[in-house]
Formats: structure tokens, C-alpha cells, sequence
């Protein structure tokens, strides 16, 4: 009896001023060890720089890579206009700065098959270039930078609530009508959210590994996880129950932090032992984050822990209200094969 052909597949790729990293990023997607068929279809916003020039290079260079356009340049938006025209039941999610694994599209497809899940994922690896991208790797795959998120800090295989970028059948998106188009930032979360109330599984394995790039710079760094907090913050008013204790963690941090400042500077110099402990605590936890790694970067990881944990409770505490209603009253867009 013949083998089976494994399933084909759709990598969709939301793309924006990646003119650094996309190229590579296509490639390593072209290169998967994988028997079946696979297309690429990249979803174009508005770049500033090279990105839509390489993008046609790699169109031209290669019949499986196609292009959509993505007018609004956000993420959820690229995502859906990427899946429309899209083709295959299993679908893919990678952006433009993130290198899969060899093998990723192989053991994802494989997992699909043997839990029953509806979204597979791994491990966002981070990984830097320079000395500040290195230490913003660090703390991003330690558990003092983000607790105990198993797609970054790694962790044994099972049900999760949600997965870094993930593999998906195709029925999966099209029952949850696409990525809601309001959710600027986390909207996998929330697609994640949805697909498990509907009763399906999301599953992580540490099989699976997509290389990530960190932000270049520390006021980068601070947008992404303001943005982050912000759009979290929303999620939990849209889907009452589903914040926990390791969301509330860096806004309490921030409260705690300021209010010892302002008393220690206006009532009593003891209170300043709250920010101070904070200091101490994250350039103690620095030391076992920058393990091997050059004394730049191993300086620099408090820095890049601090901005996280600040910026994502600032954005979370100032979330305006005015975002979580626009999301209940926006219509997710059905998307169809």
C-alpha cells in the first residue's frame, strides 16, 4: 500500500518594514523538511522600506511564494486577507522576523494528527544580533521576564490557553470566522480564547521552535510591551475569566514601584525599599538569564527586563474602556477557503 501524502499546507505572513529579516524568514519556510505540498502567501502593509521589493523578488523566485495586500498594515487584518487566499487545509502562522526550525511544518503537522488539537505550537526562541538584542533574548526566556509562559521559558507537552504563533486546521478558523480585525495586538490570545470555549484544544510542545527576533532598541522594546499590556487588558474585559495572577503581576509591579517612589520622596525614605527590592530583584535574576553570554549584554539585561514588566503594567492600567467596546461592537470577518 502507497504512503499517505501528508496534508498540504498554507503559511500565511503578515508582514511590515521586515526588509531585515524576511527574505531568511521565507527561506527557512521554503526549506522545511516536509513531503507535502506548500504555498507561502505573504500579506504586504504598508512598508516604508525594501520589504515589498523583496517580497516580489521572492515571488518571482519561487511559484509557491504569492502576495495580498493589507491597506490598514495590522496584524489581524494581513492574517485574515493572508488565510482568504490561502488554499490548504493546514495553516500556518509565521511572521516576517520569525525563523522556523527545520523540521517545524513536519512535527506540527504530526502533533495535529496525533492530539486532535485544533492549534499546535512551540517555543518562541528569541534570539539577538548584537549585544542589546541579546540581552533583550535573555529575559525574554526567563522565567523573571515572563513567569511560567511555557512558549517562552519551554516546558513538558500538553493543553495550553494559548501558543506562540501556531498551526491550525483550516475548519478551526473558519467556524471562529478568522482573527477578530479590532485586536491590534493579542489577538491570538483571543482567537486562542474562543477556539477552546467552542470545545477545541490547543496544544504546546517543545517539539516545535521558531527562532525570534527582538526588538533593535529599549523605546521599541517599551511599545511592544505597552501595546502588549494594553490589548491584554482588553482581552480580559471582552472574555470575563480570562485573566489570571500572572497577568496582574506587572501592573502590580508598576503600582508598587511609583507608590514607594512618591512615599519615599514625600513621607518616609523606608518606602523607597519597594522600588529597591525591585532593582535588586531583577539584577539578581539578570545573572542566571545572561549565563554565557558577553558582559554587554549581561549589563543590559535589568534594562530590558524593567522596560517589559513596566511597560506592559503601564499599558495594562491604562487601557482605555472606549477600545474593549469598540471590540464588542465590531463583526469578525468570515473567512473562507
Amino acid at each position: 500500500m502507497p504512503e499517505q501524502q501528508p496534508p498540504a499546507v498554507s503559511v500565511i505572513m503578515p508582514v511590515l518594514n521586515e526588509e531585515r529579516h524576511l527574505r531568511t524568514a521565507v527561506r527557512h519556510i521554503l526549506e522545511q523538511d516536509y513531503a507535502g505540498e506548500l504555498e507561502v502567501v505573504i500579506a504586504l502593509g504598508p512598508s516604508k522600506d525594501r520589504t515589498d521589493e523583496i517580497a516580489a523578488e521572492l515571488v518571482r523566485e519561487d511559484p509557491r511564494v504569492h502576495t495580498v495586500p493589507n491597506p490598514t498594515g495590522r496584524t489581524p487584518a494581513a492574517l485574515n486577507a493572508a488565510i482568504k487566499a490561502s488554499r490548504h487545509p493546514v495553516v500556518v502562522r509565521v511572521d516576517g522576523h520569525g525563523m522556523l526550525s527545520p523540521d517545524y511544518i513536519e512535527k506540527a503537522v504530526r502533533l495535529l494528527g496525533e492530539t486532535g488539537a485544533q492549534n499546535v505550537g512551540g517555543i518562541m526562541h528569541a534570539e539577538g544580533e548584537n549585544d542589546w538584542e541579546h540581552a533583550v533574548a535573555a529575559a525574554m526566556t526567563s522565567k523573571i521576564g515572563v513567569g511560567n509562559a511555557a512558549f517562552h521559558t519551554g516546558g513538558a507537552a500538553g493543553p495550553a490557553e494559548t501558543v506562540y504563533l501556531g498551526v491550525f486546521r483550516r475548519q478551526a478558523l473558519e467556524q471562529q470566522g478568522g482573527y477578530n480585525e479590532e485586536f491590534i495586538r493579542a489577538q491570538d490570545w483571543e482567537l486562542n480564547f474562543r477556539i477552546r470555549e467552542a470545545g477545541g484544544l490547543i496544544w504546546f510542545s517543545p517539539e516545535l521552535k521558531v527562532s525570534y527576533r527582538p526588538r533593535p532598541s529599549v523605546r521599541a522594546l517599551a511599545k511592544q510591551y505597552k501595546d502588549y499590556g494594553r490589548w491584554r487588558h482588553v482581552v480580559a474585559r471582552f472574555h470575563k475569566g480570562s485573566i489570571n495572577l500572572r497577568y496582574l503581576a506587572p501592573p502590580t509591579a508598576v503600582v508598587a514601584v511609583a507608590a514607594g517612589l512618591v512615599v519615599g520622596a514625600v513621607v518616609t525614605p523606608w518606602a523607597l525599599v519597594v522600588p529597591g527590592g525591585y532593582l535588586a530583584a531583577i539584577v539578581a535574576g539578570s545573572v542566571p538569564a545572561g549565563k554565557g553570554l558577553p558582559l554587554k549584554a549581561r549589563v543590559q539585561i535589568p534594562v530590558a527586563l524593567a522596560t517589559m514588566h513596566m511597560s506592559w503594567g503601564f499599558g495594562f492600567l491604562t487601557s482605555p474602556r472606549s477600545l474593549a467596546k469598540r471590540v464588542i461592537a465590531s463583526r469578525r470577518p468570515a473567512v473562507k477557503a
